[in-house]
């Protein structure tokens, strides 16, 4: 699947921060432990921005203007007030597209373009949208119902399907709010909790908890777990100068016990250190003195060309110790380099845990892969177990029905898919599933659970990255009919939840026939929903910005859109505004200072 394209127009001072998903934990301590270490994380973004992936800075000029701007406090030009009422035309505007679908040089990343900017441009007349999204949606099913319907909305190869995605995350943020959210942010918190309490390589970002097998740490050695008493340089963070508890390792860096350091200050106090962690440092004190700790200094344990990164342990702190924050401005610190990750090379120079030469193993690698693998399956399951509870609430939140009632998008969209098997007399039951799971689950939920950063103010690290990429291929597995067949040579992300899929794969039928079954909703209801969509959103959007790039293109293919006009008997009233937006634009053109 391709990712979806980046959906430009949000307005950097009209950024959006939605209500927490579940009420903000009070100053202090006390709670569950999971409850105790973590705070819910606000929605960040706006719907359309959910499944965005960071944005080109080239694409996204023009796009991201401050409304304070005298150029953002103009009328809107004629030419995209003409262009504006040309595209709320159902005829001009499937012909607009029809036309540049056929165009050799249209790219997949144009087709993503512009239906990110049709999304912008007619983000306030979702109805009409919607009724646009369905003509061109039936003129796709024409196309693959005489070849492989299996394969419809799989691929992501036109602009109905960019569309389709942008649609379901706009008509899904509320679900996702007050249904998913909660659920999706408890999985990633208690995954974050369960790698934090083994030990992690910092050279290979490698984890003795992890549900991934290529980023597992399976020659961890003994360690201890401490408790570090910790007294801040900064006092103004209205706690008073009560010292913070953090939860360490004795096998952690020292930059590893600054990250967990300014996680627990966040997860109590709910906000961030003022300091970053490439500002500040740790003082271990005792007796009325103090060291300075370092990840390199000159006790530094060196073999060959080699630097072991200093730990708590090599510097023999106690459970219990006391240890101070400062920022780096306070001393002269004893290396230039602000940080060692900052040095390419660094994988090379230095070691943590695994010991370069570790790997450099003899033997039969076939029967040395398949003892490896009984022990990764070990490992892993230990992780696996510790998040279940979560894993099981979140998917169930996904397919389930609270109160005998589903998300309106879902049970409007499915009802259509299934109308559209009926007329085309699609007797095969598996077709209609598929195209469910590709425009619900592969289109969506999947990229939300792949991608938390996307929907919460956090971020992604690489080894959450690789937990939650098992958990998302488990997620998929559960909506495929292809029957699995595991044996010992079987990838371990597989065999992990081989025994719960079947379970999983019997939800997901018996959810799609109940929204099947659910009784169906008037169109002036969904046109309502619909409505009030646009409304949460209003005046996010730079949409004068979208409508001149639309005219980038239409401007680019004016011959190949006016011949699809004439193809598809629009009337001479509608090529006259064609050219009218045409003129429109040629004439801002020529008087502009530009």
């Amino acid at each position: 699947m391709h990712p979806p394209c980046p959906l430009p127009g949000r307005r950097r001072s009209q950024g959006v921060r939605g209500k927490p998903l579940c009420p903000r934990r009070g100053r202090g301590e006390g709670g569950g432990e999971l409850g105790a270490q973590e705070e819910l994380a606000e929605l960040a973004v706006p719907p359309l921005q959910l499944l965005q992936p960071p944005v080109e800075e080239t694409m996204m000029s023009g796009f991201l203007k401050d409304l304070d701007q005298a150029s953002e406090r103009a009328q809107t030009d004629r030419g995209c007030e003409a262009l504006s009422g040309l595209i709320r035309n159902r005829l001009f505007l499937t012909s607009f597209v029809h036309a540049l679908e056929e165009q050799r040089n249209f790219s997949m990343k144009d087709k993503c373009h512009v239906a990110s900017l049709l999304t912008l441009a007619l983000h306030s007349d979702l109805p009409y949208l919607t009724e646009v999204m369905e003509v061109l949606l039936r003129a796709l099913m024409d196309q693959s119902s005489n070849a492989q319907p299996k394969l419809m909305l799989r691929r992501t190869e036109s602009i109905v399907e960019k569309l389709l995605t942008n649609w379901m995350s706009i008509c899904l943020y509320g679900y996702l709010r007050e249904s998913v959210g909660q659920n999706l942010f408890l999985l990633v918190s208690a995954l974050n909790q369960q790698i934090s309490k083994g030990p992690v390589d910092s050279v290979t970002e490698k984890a003795l908890y992890t549900l991934n097998e290529d980023s597992l740490l399976w020659q961890a050695q003994d360690f201890s777990a401490l408790k570090l008493s910790v007294s801040l340089e900064v006092a103004s963070v209205g706690e008073g100068d009560a010292p913070l508890e953090v939860s360490v390792l004795d096998c952690d860096t020292v930059e590893q016990v600054k990250e967990k350091i300014l996680r627990a200050f966040k997860s109590k106090f709910g906000f961030p250190y003022s300091g970053q962690l490439k500002d500040i440092d740790i003082v271990y004190e005792k007796g009325g003195s103090s060291l300075l700790l370092q990840e390199v200094d000159s006790s530094s344990e060196v073999l060959g060309a080699v630097t072991m990164l200093n730990t708590l342990r090599h510097y023999k702190i106690p459970d219990g110790a006391s240890v101070k924050v400062i920022t780096k401005e306070g001393h002269a610190p004893l290396t230039t380099q602000a940080s060692l990750k900052d040095d390419k090379n660094y994988s090379i120079k230095y070691f943590h845990l695994i010991d370069p030469d570790i790997d450099d193993q003899s033997g039969n690698p076939e029967r040395k892969k398949l003892k490896l693998k009984e022990v990764y399956l070990t490992k892993l399951l230990s992780t696996k177990v510790a998040v279940h509870s979560y894993v099981e609430k979140l998917f169930r939140s996904i397919w389930g029905a609270t109160n005998n009632r589903v998300p309106l998008a879902v049970k409007y969209f499915f009802d259509f898919l299934d109308a559209q098997g009926d007329s085309k007399k699609i007797s095969d039951p598996d077709v209609l599933h598929i195209w469910k799971t590709n425009s619900l689950p592969l289109r969506f939920w999947v990229n939300i659970l792949k991608n938390p950063q996307f929907v919460f103010d956090m971020e992604k690290t690489p080894l959450l990255d690789g937990c939650l990429s098992v958990i998302a291929q488990a997620f998929m597995d559960s909506f495929s009919l292809v029957e699995q067949h595991l044996d010992k040579h079987s990838p371990t992300n597989k065999l992990l939840y081989a025994k719960d899929i079947p379970q999983y794969k019997q939800e997901v039928k018996d959810f799609y026939k109940q929204v099947r079954d659910l009784a169906g909703f008037s169109n002036a209801e969904f046109k309502a929903f619909l409505q009030e969509e646009s409304k949460k959103h209003e005046n996010e959007f730079n949409e004068s910005a979208a409508l001149r790039e639309i005219y980038k293109y239409l401007q680019q293919h004016f011959n190949a859109i006016e011949e699809k006009l004439v193809q598809d008997g629009a009337s001479r009233e509608l090529k006259d505004k064609l050219h009218q937006v045409k003129d429109f634009f040629t004439e801002q053109k020529s008087c502009s200072w530009d």
